[in-house]
């Protein structure tokens, strides 16, 4: 069974960073894209970024140039440092792993359990 455990959201005061990390854990065979989506109250999910295997990143307009996405391919973690939050990034932000349990097996998609992240004003 594969886990993916968030950490790192709370509350934060504009203008401020923080860093959320998601660890991926069981049977893992490869982790391709992993990324960050995030829901606010009464909005629909939405990409915050995403990184490719090796390294390529997208990001939403709305935090290009604040967040920057990163992974470490060994620990089977992705991060996203977030800087200069704004109060509209408030929402809980839930991971993302594309993965296979082996190297024939179809590609799956896991998601963590969620982190809230709040951004006073």
């Amino acid at each position: 069974q594969v886990q993916l455990a968030e950490s790192g959201g709370g509350l934060v005061q504009a203008g401020g960073s923080l860093r959320l990390s998601c660890a991926a854990s069981g049977s893992i065979s490869r982790i391709n894209d992993m990324g960050f989506y995030r829901r606010a109250p009464g909005m629909q999910r939405e990409l915050v970024a995403s990184i490719t295997r090796v390294g390529g990143a997208n990001y939403a307009d709305s935090v290009k140039g604040r967040f920057t996405i990163s992974r470490d391919n060994a620990k089977k973690t992705v991060y996203l440092q977030m800087n200069s939050v704004k109060p509209e990034d408030t929402a809980v932000y839930y991971c993302s792993a594309d993965f296979q349990i082996a190297p024939w097996s179809t590609e799956r998609r896991g998601w963590g359990q969620g982190t809230q992240v709040t951004v006073s004003s």
